[in-house]
Formats: structure tokens, C-alpha cells, sequence
């Protein structure tokens, strides 16, 4: 049930991002949940310990969510200085 709320989490987190960071048009919902769970996994790993609140995406959190996006994010922003050679 865990890998279920994360999938849904992810997906959600990575559309809030790349809707921030203008990237929707060119990414569907299977690139958003990607990008949004691999955010999560980046965030609770850099930001959390910074911040000093996170969760995980497999048990919904309002502070695990907002870290998610955070790391989605600065996902995108890293994809963005990759493929255009500056961010967004």
C-alpha cells in the first residue's frame, strides 16, 4: 500500500514541479511521477537533515510532501542546466 501513496504522492509533487519550474508542456504524467518520487528521495536526503523536517512519500505527510516538491525542484532545475545549459 506504501509503493500505491508514493506513486500518487510522487506524481503529484512532480506536476506542482514542473509546473513551477514551466516544464509541463514537455513532460506527461509518467516523466512527473519520476521526477516527483526521485525528488522526494533527493529531498529527504539533502534537504530534511537541513531543514530539519521531512517524512517519507509512503506515509502522506504535509512536511514529506512539501520536501518532495522542494526536491523535485531542484531536480528539474539540475535537467534544465543539463539540457539548456542554465536554469529556468
Amino acid at each position: 500500500m506504501g509503493w500505491i501513496i508514493a506513486i500518487i504522492v510522487g506524481g503529484v509533487a512532480g506536476w506542482l514541479a514542473s509546473m513551477v519550474m514551466k516544464r509541463d508542456a514537455s513532460m506527461g504524467i509518467f516523466w512527473n511521477i519520476i521526477v516527483g518520487i526521485i525528488g522526494a528521495v533527493l529531498g529527504n536526503a539533502v534537504l530534511a537533515p537541513l531543514l530539519g523536517f521531512g517524512g517519507s512519500i509512503q506515509s502522506f505527510n504535509l512536511g514529506g510532501f512539501v520536501i518532495a516538491i522542494l526536491g523535485a525542484i531542484i531536480l528539474l532545475a539540475i535537467a534544465n542546466l543539463v539540457q539548456r545549459g542554465r536554469v529556468r
